[in-house]
This record gives structure tokens, sequence and C-alpha cells, in this order.
């Protein structure tokens, strides 16, 4: 099997299925990223494990904090307790949450962040509102802010001296 069949059919599986945890599973939330495809995360009663990622998701799905799994314990694991079976999308979470599988503490984080989506992505007005005076104006202030970047702040005295000596 090639690796883009791979991954399409990896992809599929995750987007697709809905899953359920069974009674030996649980749904934990990523806390961080160690490294070597381990992730440090969180259950609902507050206990902290290493969890590994399975070859088959590895280089085809990307996990990042804040985002909920299905694990299967390691029995025989002393830092690493745990292994991903599955990672559960926004679709997945709601409809955990609506059928009563989706753990109390949890609740409240997931809200949380839907919230935050929703507040981060701003609409777009109907209709373009453009007056004589506001059309010629550069004013960047309605652009989508990326907060994973440092926000450098140039005043307008240093543009002008760089300009000044390119010139």
């Amino acid at each position: 099997m090639s690796q883009a069949t791979k991954r399409k059919h990896v992809v599929q599986e995750v987007l697709g299925e809905h899953m359920v945890p069974s009674d030996q599973q649980q749904i934990v939330k990523v806390l961080r990223t160690p490294g070597n495809n381990l992730h440090e995360v969180e259950t609902a009663q507050g206990q902290r494990f290493l969890v590994s990622m399975p070859s088959k998701y590895r280089k085809n799905i990307w996990i990042k904090r804040g985002d909920f799994l299905i694990v299967d314990p390691i029995e025989e694991g002393e830092k690493v307790k745990a292994e991903i079976s599955f990672v559960l999308c926004k679709n997945h979470v709601r409809s955990l949450q609506k059928e009563g599988h989706w753990p109390e503490a949890f609740s409240e984080v997931a809200e949380k962040q839907n919230n935050m989506n929703r507040q981060s992505q701003p609409e777009l007005p109907a209709e373009p509102q453009l007056s004589g005076d506001e059309s010629g104006s550069e004013d960047d202030s309605d652009l989508f802010v990326n907060t994973n970047h440092r926000q450098y702040h140039e005043s307008e005295e240093e543009s002008e001296e760089e300009e000044e000596e390119a010139a």
C-alpha cells in the first residue's frame, strides 16, 4: 500500500467514523507534546501521564494541545501508560456530549474552545461599506491576527528612516 493510500484510509477513519469509548478506554485531553510521538495528557479525574501515538497515525494525523483523544491503557508501562486509539474532532465531541458519554470535567473545556473559535473568527459584513474617505486608507485593523507569532509594532518614524536609507 502506498503512503498516499494509507494516509487516505487513516484520514477517512478519523474523520468519518463515530467512536464510543469502551469500559477500558478513556477520554483524555492533550496538555503538551514532549516529542518522539509521545503526548502528555490529563484524564477527567486530573491524572496526568504520557500516551504513545501508534505508527498508523504518525505523519498522517496531527495532534495539538487541547485536542481530545480516546486511549487504550498499557499495563506494563511506567511512564507511558496508554496508547492513542482514536483522535476526537469537534463533531465527535458534540455527538459524545449528546449521547451522555462525555466526562463532566471536560464539558466546560469543550464549550470554552467552541466559544473561543466563534469569537476568533470575525463575521464578514453582508455588503462592503466603503465611503469616499475610507476607500484609500491603509487601515489593517480588520485583518485576521495570527496569535501564534509575536507582534512587532513598527513606528512610522522607523519606516520613514528605512525608506530614506534605501533611496
